[in-house]
């Protein structure tokens, strides 16, 4: 039975210059930066094309930042672009705001900060990582309805959404410190399925490297 491919990845550099957690919040674009690092996963991606991959199918959250991340890739490799909700950033309290330690010690928020293992301040990661493996499993059949054998599918999606899904398919904790997750702008989080849709491994890997130094490093939900 055919295998397959699906590439989680995550973002460019959004132009944020209040420093806020943006969440779901709309019209939060991409900076000139985040449109370099863009153009650079679209040129690996075609790149990997003309050496042989099979990449015959493109999904991205509705959120603007994802939708201008997809659209260089769409273009190099004449592919539309899908969009699925269940790909979307977490749902998070602090949308919006500054997560600062000053931010935090306000009474308003006390109630939400009593559980960091669900967590409390937004949707539970159980829920992330849930929804984000079925349109993994989607994208999965989708790509060998059309490739075949050995097919690739590309999901442009959000750190914490693909974190949790990663920790969930490692069999690993959910709850982690947000400072630890392996999961950089533009990086691949790649799920290797077996002709079954058994998950055989995970390959983390980082085609825009280069244009990480000095980029924004505020968190996602």
């Amino acid at each position: 039975m055919p295998q397959a491919t699906v590439h989680l990845l995550r973002h460019g550099e959004v132009y944020n210059p209040e420093g806020v957690l943006y969440g779901r919040l709309p019209e939060y674009h991409l900076s000139e930066l985040g449109q370099q690092m863009a153009h650079t996963l679209a040129e690996h991606f075609r790149d990997r094309v003309s050496q042989g991959a099979k990449i015959v199918y493109l999904v991205s959250s509705p959120l603007t930042r994802a939708q201008e991340t997809a659209e260089p890739t769409s273009r190099a490799l004449g592919l539309d672009i899908h969009t699925d909700q269940r790909i979307i950033e977490a749902e998070n309290h602090f949308e919006g705001l500054r997560v600062t330690k000053a931010e935090l010690r306000k009474p308003r928020h006390w109630r939400k900060l009593v559980n960091p293992l669900r967590p409390s301040w937004g949707e539970p990661y159980k829920e992330q990582a849930a929804r984000v493996r079925a349109a993994v499993q989607d994208a999965r059949d989708k790509a060998i309805e059309l490739g075949g054998d050995g097919a690739e599918a590309i999901m442009v999606s959000h750190q914490l959404p693909i974190w949790a899904t990663r920790l969930s398919a490692e069999g690993r904790p959910l709850w982690h410190d947000p400072r630890k997750r392996e999961c950089t702008l533009t990086s691949l989080t790649s799920l290797i399925f077996d002709g079954d849709g058994t998950l055989l491994r995970v390959e983390y890997s980082e085609p825009a490297a280069a244009l990480l130094p000095g980029a924004s490093t505020t968190p996602g939900a």
